[in-house]
């Protein structure tokens, strides 16, 4: 009897070590993907908090809380099941898919380029009408399924990016992979937008208290919040710009048209042994400005094709 239960209590404990490096793998690789989706990450933060304008600030986290909840539904329910499906039956589909992906992300970038640049269109409603529809009774409902249809773009995105990166390893494992992806990457996110539209609130409570460094420190945190949000936006839109360029260029690589990406890779790695001490910085900078480049040129003519080739039928 004694050494029976050592053998089961031996069998436990080679099946826990098999366990544990199993989830180390799935841990290790999750990490992986997750960096290689970090753009399309930073720009899914950046895009978050605009659904949040004009609510009061005690319903903004039950709002970011059920947008969470909607963009794990998606990656959960709907992305991951069709990322193991076109792992399993169509894998030569996923560069396409990413692609198409990636110019997307170009058109919404530069969209959002002229934008800032230009003047806004639409913005003619007088201060009353906007009040009134911010105090409709479903306003909430619409901002949140609107937030949820751009997270689901973004999101199909991050886990096309971590597929990409896991397709070599059994189905199983690539589900764990995937599943771990997107609960962590759902967490981060709606955890750091959670964090930055509470700042405010956070830095007037510390501006309320009675101690002097803390009050200082309350106030700059106030002040800073528009600054931070701004941004944010700026970051968002670069990230949506340099990682869709870089997705196509990853893309034609795939394809064979290699001209353009060792171009960029060589011109990036000549950049960084130029400058050893910060070589593998000055690299990924250099990478980055070229894949922004062609993210600008593709995001470009799609907006051209999208605003101007309506206009000219119907001329």
């Amino acid at each position: 009897m004694p050494s029976g239960l050592f053998a089961l209590l031996d069998d436990v404990a080679t099946i826990t070590k098999v366990a544990a490096a199993s989830l180390d793998d799935v841990a290790a690789a999750a990490g992986k993907a997750g960096a290689k989706a970090a753009g399309v990450v930073i720009d899914d933060t950046a895009v978050t908090p605009q659904y949040l304008q004009g609510f009061t600030p005690d319903r903004e986290l039950p709002i970011i809380a059920r947008i969470a909840k909607g963009s794990l539904k998606n990656k959960l329910l709907f992305i991951l099941p069709a990322a193991l499906a076109l792992s399993a039956f169509a894998p030569w589909a996923i560069t396409p898919i990413l692609m198409i992906g990636g110019a997307y992300l170009c058109y919404e970038g530069v969209e959002k380029l002229i934008e800032a640049v230009g003047d806004r269109v639409g913005e003619d409603e007088t201060l009353e009408e906007e009040i009134a529809i911010l105090n409709m009774e479903d306003h909430e409902k619409v901002m949140v399924a609107g937030a949820i249809r751009t997270d689901f773009i973004l999101s199909a995105e991050i886990m096309a990016i971590a597929l990409a990166t896991v397709t070599d390893r059994p189905l199983p494992l690539q589900a764990a992979i995937l599943a771990f992806v997107a609960v962590a990457i759902t967490i981060g996110v709606y955890g750091v937008v959670g964090l930055i539209v509470k700042m405010d609130d956070i830095g007037l409570h510390m501006a309320e208290r009675g101690v002097a460094a803390s009050r200082a420190f309350g106030r700059g945190l106030v002040k800073a919040m528009p600054i931070l949000l701004s941004a944010l936006s700026a970051i968002g839109t670069a990230a949506m710009i340099w990682v869709g360029g870089g997705i196509i260029l990853h893309g034609i690589e795939e394809f064979g048209f290699k001209s353009l990406p060792h171009f960029v890779h060589h011109f990036a790695e000549a950049a960084g042994q130029a400058v050893p001490a910060i070589g593998g910085l000055v690299e990924w900078v250099v990478g980055a400005i070229g894949s922004g480049i062609l993210g600008l040129a593709v995001g470009a003519v799609i907006v051209g094709v999208h605003h101007f080739w309506p206009k000219k039928k119907a001329a």
